[in-house]
């Protein structure tokens, strides 16, 4: 067997629903407003013929973390749920202690079929609320109100789940300091033992991308930033990840494996993948984008290995989101490349003031967080 195997990275599944009641204006993510009924029990079979074809990748490997994302997930029935978590187990082994999340939206959480997805082993639930006010709300495209917001909230931590999450947006259209707060004191008052809290921004190919809303300047978006970072931090929310905050101990086990650089099989509509080979080759998979061509059986769109000279490059854009300290020892395993390839680049970091370095670690500084692009481009290979 090649030395690489026995270090490969962790590995987790994604899986895509891409439904939405409606679409919202600043979403750009692969999600398709429903016309009819939702396909149920046929995607999910499509969805797990998706899996067995991506199987010979994974190396037989334990999953340690599924993330059930979309779109809006809550509208699969609680058997497609079922069948779907049923089938992922028959097919994969799963760790004993997996954490298994669902996106779900306010409006979609109903009390008797989030406990028949938790029988079915979701044990952690990601509620997107954005925000508790009914104007943003309505400006947002949203189709729920602030207490359907506080109903779901209280209903996940009723269900007695591993943990769960609140989705809030900040710098909102024509957003106060003060509402910013008082969306925050809201979330905080839930007692949600994961905060993702998200600043607003304008993505081209969507409704707000062709007609821009007014956001707050940036002076008015870093005291947003600033004031909410404090009222989190006296709370008890340790910020982990540039958007992500956590209780001790309630950090999102599966983004943290995207941003160590670990491995990941995507399955569905428009999902993407990255596995490791045991030859040290990083295969990275994009899926069919549109629910049509997925569901007529053509699941891989594209497929190719990751450049060696590009390696460093994807590990730190990654690895350097993350608050916490990079192990130096994780860049070999991750990449399967030696430091010594990435030393001039380490080097003139460290002398920019952007990280710091001991025997063990790589550390980016605040500096670094300020210039992480500049930090970055320092591992972008010249073609």
């Amino acid at each position: 067997m090649p030395e690489f195997s026995p270090t490969l990275p962790p590995l987790s599944l994604y899986i895509h629903i891409p439904w939405c009641v409606q679409k919202c204006p600043y979403c750009d993510f692969n999600s398709h407003a429903l016309k009819g009924e939702v396909p149920h029990i046929e995607y999910v079979q499509h969805l797990l013929n998706d899996l067995e074809q991506d199987l010979p990748l994974t190396g037989g490997r334990e999953v340690r973390t599924i993330f059930i994302g979309g779109g809006t997930p809550s509208l699969l029935s609680s058997n497609a749920m079922q069948m779907l978590m049923d089938g992922v187990r028959a097919r994969l082994p799963l760790a004993a202690d997996a954490e298994i999340t669902m996106e779900a939206n306010p409006g979609t959480v109903e009390a008797d079929r989030f406990s028949a997805y938790q029988k079915a082993g979701i044990n952690r639930i990601s509620i997107g609320v954005q925000s508790f006010s009914p104007q943003k709300l309505a400006r947002l495209g949203r189709i729920h109100g602030p207490e359907e917001a506080v109903r779901a909230a209280q209903l996940a931590e009723g269900l007695g789940l591993r943990s769960f999450n609140l989705d809030l947006m900040h710098g909102l259209p024509e957003q106060s300091l003060e509402e910013a707060l008082d969306d925050l004191r809201q979330a905080i008052a839930l007692n949600p033992p994961h905060l993702s809290w998200y600043q607003l921004t304008i993505e081209p190919n969507t409704l707000f991308g062709s007609r821009p809303p007014k956001l707050p300047d940036d002076d008015a978006l870093w005291d947003i930033f600033e004031q909410g970072h404090q009222l989190l931090s006296a709370a008890g929310y340790q910020q982990y990840e540039t958007s992500a905050y956590a209780k001790p101990g309630y950090r999102c086990e599966h983004n943290l494996n995207y941003w160590r650089f670990g491995d990941y099989l995507g399955i569905g509509c428009g999902a993407h993948g990255k596995l490791t080979q045991a030859d040290g080759r990083i295969v990275r998979t994009v899926k069919t984008r549109h629910p049509r061509g997925f569901m007529k059986g053509n699941y891989l769109d594209k497929q190719h290995v990751v450049a060696e000279n590009d390696k460093p490059f994807e590990f730190f854009m990654n690895r350097f989101r993350l608050l916490e300290a990079a192990p130096r020892a994780d860049f070999r395993r991750y990449t399967g490349m030696d430091e010594q390839v990435i030393r001039p680049q380490i080097d003139a970091a460290i002398s920019a003031g952007y990280v710091e370095e001991t025997t063990e670690s790589w550390q980016i500084t605040e500096k670094g967080k300020l210039f992480l692009n500049s930090l970055l481009e320092l591992f972008l290979t010249e073609e």
